[in-house]
């Protein structure tokens, strides 16, 4: 009743490589950082953590017996385990929609992907030596001003996230997470080092790990439980696809572990690397967006080798973009090859061409199409753009969704036998089912309401 994955990952070192891969990506430098920020620092912190224990955890360790257990797509892991469970098949469309979901997020994510491209030779020449916000605002306006530069940065990324996927799971993918984690790492404890001497480390530690009950908000307590959800990327079919690849002797709860604190300790210290830097130049931490491109350039330039550590802080934000961008073309990539028998490399391509095509409304929302505000006419929708509404579309609607039908069919539907065989009879399965069959959906319903209510 299986689809069997034709390919594996030689070893269990690989497998978690590649989910910390799979977690890891702009979001976890540049969304952590400003979302802590925004919220007042270390009682957000406690409230993420929550999330990732009652929530993350869970729908990961799901993800990773469904697509084990089925060895295939997410699509067909999920109808093979809905029918080994006795259920309707019409599950796996619910690895379609996150294959889908997946597949869109992709088409923005390597324009934003690319835009860190084009800032480490923007780094060095002219570079960031005596910038101010006009300086900077002039820089990236320079870059997304321009449809054809901007278009030429989304090709570039996505022909190397095409190029990696085309070679196959362990040659192509495992082969560049060997490579790209490791990468990620030094540059992180590079630019931490950076900022630890020439920042203003107690502010930053004070702004990061301070608890203060007082200043917390519900709002924020939700966002921060949301913010480990979105991270890791649950819902999307990520960890059932590359699941699918894991030998049977896989400590698949280990794995879940390993990629959750990798991905929060790459989280800790992208916000180590960059408040301390931040607080010693006396701006704002809690700029949102405009800290990764607009604002952290103006402390490079600041700074002595400014130059140089913010050449190598974009190197950074390239290298886990491409982590993760490897993940969501594989994703789509996986059913495609056996749905049409082609070979990998002609359906990277051809998954790689789509993306970036899907992604110039994208690239036009930066320039041609600055203005334009699609759904003005409703409350809540008239500052959005059209990457507005893509991004908000697919984070906060079918991203969610996906991830709550997961949590019911791997908390209602699928055989409780199955998780005992995949997690060699673990004895905590009957907690695991509970919070997947209560906590995990009504966290996510009570996020998405909340979020929606917000807005208008």
């Amino acid at each position: 009743m299986t689809h069997t994955a034709p390919e594996r990952w030689s070893s269990r070192g690989s497998f978690i490589l590649a989910t910390i891969g799979a977690a890891v990506g702009i979001g976890s430098i540049w969304k952590f950082p400003y979302e802590v920020g925004e919220n007042g620092g270390g009682t957000f912190l406690l409230f993420y953590v929550l999330g990732l224990l009652l929530v993350v955890f869970p729908l990961v360790i799901a993800e990773f017996v469904i697509g084990r257990r089925g060895r295939g797509s997410a699509a067909a892991s999920l109808r093979s385990v809905a029918m080994e469970s006795g259920r309707s098949p019409r599950w796996g469309l619910v690895g379609a929609l996150g294959i889908a979901t997946g597949f869109l997020i992709l088409t923005y994510y390597a324009v934003i992907a690319g835009m860190t491209m084009a800032y480490v030779p923007l780094s060095l020449a002219p570079g960031f030596g005596g910038a101010d916000a006009a300086t900077t605002r002039r820089m990236f306006m320079g870059l997304t001003g321009s449809f054809r530069e901007l278009a030429a940065w989304q090709a570039a990324f996505m022909a190397i996230a095409v190029g990696v996927v085309a070679r196959g799971v362990e040659k192509g993918i495992e082969t560049a997470c060997k490579v790209l984690i490791p990468a990620l790492v030094a540059l992180m404890l590079l630019l931490v080092g950076y900022a630890l001497v020439q920042g203003d480390v107690p502010q930053a530690f004070e702004f990061l790990f301070r608890v203060d009950f007082d200043a917390t908000t519900p709002r924020a307590a939700l966002e921060a439980l949301g913010l480990g959800f979105f991270s890791i990327g649950a819902g999307m079919g990520l960890m059932i696809t590359y699941a699918a690849y894991a030998g049977a002797d896989f400590d698949l709860p280990a794995a879940a572990v390993a990629t959750i604190a990798g991905d929060t300790a790459i989280s800790v210290l992208a916000g180590l690397a960059i408040f301390p830097v931040v607080f010693a130049e006396g701006l704002d931490p809690a700029e949102g967006a405009n800290l990764m491109f607009l604002t952290l350039p103006i402390a490079f330039g600041r700074l002595p080798l400014g130059d140089f550590f913010g050449a190598a802080f974009f190197v950074l934000l390239f290298v886990a973009a491409l982590a993760s961008a490897i993940s969501l073309l594989e994703v789509v990539v996986a059913p495609l090859i056996h749905l049409t028998g082609l070979r990998r490399s002609v359906v990277a391509v051809a998954v790689g061409a789509a993306a970036w095509l899907g992604g110039l409304p994208t690239v036009l929302s930066f320039n041609l199409w600055a203005e334009a505000r699609p759904l003005s006419m409703l409350a809540g929708f008239r500052d959005e753009t059209v990457f507005d509404l893509i991004d908000g579309f697919t984070s906060n609607l079918l991203l969610p969704f996906c991830g709550l039908l997961v949590s019911l069919f791997a908390g209602w539907r699928m055989r409780p036998s199955i998780y005992v065989l995949e997690l060699d009879g673990a004895a905590w399965t009957p907690a695991l089912r509970l919070l997947l069959r209560w906590i995990v959906p009504v966290f996510i319903v009570a996020y998405v309401v909340v979020g929606h209510l917000l807005r208008f």
